[in-house]
Parts: structure tokens; C-alpha cells; sequence
């Protein structure tokens, strides 16, 4: 069974380059979820990406992100990525 572990990147952003990095994010493809987080740290929304993400759900996906485009002037992005553990991690892991 292949471990997989998750690693997270934070993005702070304004209302004008959220659509934007949200897209570059998406066309990287190993985006696993994105949280969208206030100034105080607060979520405020959470999007699951899946592998298989059709295009009719995109077409939500980006109006959902227009419209917190358009109330947020400042928010943090938080992006969450499952990555497999590389076999030479794994060697390590034995060694120790």
C-alpha cells in the first residue's frame, strides 16, 4: 500500500488574483483541497478537488469563486496537497 502524506501551501491574495491563482493551482493538478481563510484565520470556505473534476463542475466551482472574489478583499488560500512517499523516505525510515 502506498503511504501518501499531505502537505499544505499558503497564498495570500486580493479579491483581483483570486480567480487567477485558484486556476494556476487547478492546472497543477495535485491540488487535493483548497481552503479559503479570512484575515483573522477564520475558514471561510472549503473547495475538495478531485482527480476526475469534470467540466460541468467547474462551472459552479468558478462562479463560487467569483463571488467570494467580488465580497473579499483580502484573503489567505490555503492549498492542500497528497503527495506518495518517495521510496528513498522509505529507506531512510529503515535506516533509522
Amino acid at each position: 500500500m502506498e503511504e501518501k502524506r499531505t502537505r499544505t501551501e499558503e497564498f495570500k491574495v486580493s479579491g483581483s488574483e483570486i480567480l487567477e491563482k485558484i486556476k494556476e493551482i487547478i492546472k497543477q493538478g495535485n491540488a487535493h483541497r483548497i481552503i479559503f481563510k479570512t484575515d483573522d484565520g477564520r475558514t471561510f470556505m472549503e473547495i475538495p478537488l478531485t482527480v476526475g473534476l469534470a467540466g460541468t463542475l467547474i462551472a459552479p466551482l468558478w462562479a463560487a469563486i467569483g463571488a467570494i472574489a467580488a465580497l473579499a478583499s483580502n484573503l489567505t488560500i490555503v492549498v492542500e496537497r497528497e503527495e506518495k512517499k518517495g521510496e528513498e523516505e522509505k529507506e531512510e525510515e529503515k535506516k533509522a
